[in-house]
């Protein structure tokens, strides 16, 4: 099945966007849509603020990574200001898609 967006007003892909797609393409109706794309988030979301990696095949993994504190500057003024401990998400691609960005995986 595939799903297009070239439809799409904005060239953001939204929460509203893709249940619009599960609509039209599934056969959800528009709150199912809207509760399917809330509960995937969130558990995306819960799962990371737990502290544990989100692995997507063939798209690709969200991780919790602790920076340190460091000694940072206000580039305004030149002060010294303490950047505190804090933890932050990365996101890493998949060797897929990578190449399918790159234009070496569109056959699929």
């Amino acid at each position: 099945m595939e799903f297009s967006v070239e439809s799409l007003e904005t060239p953001a892909l939204t929460k509203a966007h893709l249940a619009e797609l599960l609509f039209e393409h599934i056969g959800l109706n528009k709150r199912e849509s809207k509760d399917m794309i809330d509960a995937f988030f969130d558990l995306i979301s819960d799962r990371l603020v737990e502290g544990n990696d989100v692995k997507i095949s063939s798209f690709g993994n969200f991780q919790i990574r602790t920076k340190a504190p460091r000694p940072g500057r206000n580039p305004r003024t030149g002060e010294a200001i303490p950047i505190e401990a804090r933890r932050v998400v990365t996101f890493h691609a998949s060797h897929k898609l990578k190449d399918q960005i790159q234009g070496n995986g569109l056959a699929g």
